[in-house]
């Protein structure tokens, strides 16, 4: 018991590695109308964080190398405290230099999750993987949910604010974790290369990458899609945090068809399938928005949790992990930073969001086969 509740604070970092992105979604039509954002503006608002994700994430293991593992996430909790003030109440450019803050701390705890998770519970990766990820929607969705209502009683900037006191709460927690030696981390430099070099670690990162941009797509614009289309701004906010709750579902269902290594390129596609028929059906009948919603969420948590089991399964070693984490959500987030600006260039210039949506199906279409491919390949040539 001693060493399995320093082991369950990991969980609470997973709390805090969503809800500085995920609240300003609903939020959108209340920044672009105070800092005068257009469309391309605010997707590239969207954007700024998971570009942060794809230039630090190869270079985390740099950081924990040096600090530890322990050190680097708590200095990145400090930093996403620090990031979140900073882009609700600097003056001129703050709301871009704060969310670039957010995207490089969450990006440390993006890279670092897997591998802590690995060395803390490696009986059980998957299921373990299920139940940080259920921390993290849960902590998404909740922004979500009361964005709109903090903003309406307050404003829009503290409503963004409030989740850099959970991220000091958490360092507090997370602080005797970091107190300890600095111990080196096994594997190296070869690792590294071999990790580039392998076909199984771009096949996941394809998976990473396409899984990220459909739900960062989503999370950026539905709301904005769904008051296109009429439904009020209070409404869209519920819609989107039933996106992120059914998320909870989803990823603790998945880890049944991932657990057996033959099995998982079923569960990658059964992953997949969900965000095809949700936004197909925003096409073709959005007056069942909320059902949409539902069904969407439940595909985005389970395919999260297929993309991070794969990561954590994928190195020999938790510096090995590291590095494949760094890989894959390096290149993955690149590939999903160009998805809100996409959705909204599109919106942009069609005057509509009809495809933006047809450009999230194809991209679900994608992730399915790629999910599929990364599943096939046979034990001896993983990473």
């Amino acid at each position: 018991m001693k060493r399995l509740l320093p082991a369950a604070t990991i969980f609470l970092v997973a709390l805090c590695l969503r809800p500085a992105i995920t609240a300003v979604g609903p939020l959108l039509p209340q920044i672009s109308a105070a800092e005068g954002l257009g469309e391309t503006a605010q997707g590239l608002l969207g954007a700024l964080p998971l570009l942060a994700f794809a230039l630090v994430s190869p270079q985390v293991h740099r950081l924990s190398g040096r600090l530890g593992m322990e050190r680097a996430v708590l200095v990145a909790l400090l930093v996403l405290a620090a990031g979140t003030l900073v882009r609700s109440y600097s003056p001129d450019a703050g709301l871009w230099t704060g969310t670039l803050l957010i995207g490089c701390a969450i990006a440390v705890g993006n890279v670092l999750v897997p591998a802590i998770v690995k060395r803390d519970y490696a009986a059980d990766v998957s299921r373990a993987t299920g139940f940080y990820t259920a921390f993290i929607t849960v902590s998404a969705a909740l922004a979500s949910a009361v964005a709109v209502p903090v903003a309406d009683a307050v404003d829009w900037r503290l409503s963004l604010a409030l989740w850099g006191g959970l991220a000091l709460v958490v360092a507090a927690a997370w602080t005797p974790r970091a107190g300890g030696p600095v111990t080196a981390e096994p594997g190296g430099p070869r690792s590294d290369v071999a990790v580039w070099r392998q076909p199984r670690a771009w096949l996941v990162t394809a998976f990473m990458g396409l899984q990220s941009t459909c739900f960062y797509v989503l999370v950026t614009w539905l709301p904005t899609i769904e008051i296109a289309d009429g439904v009020p701004e209070r409404t869209a906010g519920v819609h989107l945090f039933l996106f992120q709750g059914m998320g909870i579902l989803g990823g603790l269902a998945i880890p049944v068809l991932l657990r057996e290594p033959e099995r998982r390129s079923l569960g990658a596609v059964v992953a997949s399938l969900p965000v095809i028929v949700a936004v197909g059906g925003l096409l073709v009948a959005p007056g069942a928005a909320v059902l949409w919603a539902g069904v969407a969420g439940l595909g985005q948590g389970a395919a999260l949790v297929t993309a991070l089991t794969l990561i954590s399964l994928g190195g020999r070693t938790p510096a090995e992990t590291t590095r494949l984490s760094g890989m894959a959500q390096s290149l993955g987030y690149l590939l999903a930073a160009a998805g809100p600006v996409a959705a909204g260039v599109l919106a942009e210039r069609t005057g509509a969001w009809r495809a933006a949506l047809v450009m999230v199906v194809a991209l679900g279409v994608l992730q399915a086969v790629a999910g599929l491919a990364a599943g096939r390949v046979p034990r001896e040539a993983r990473v």
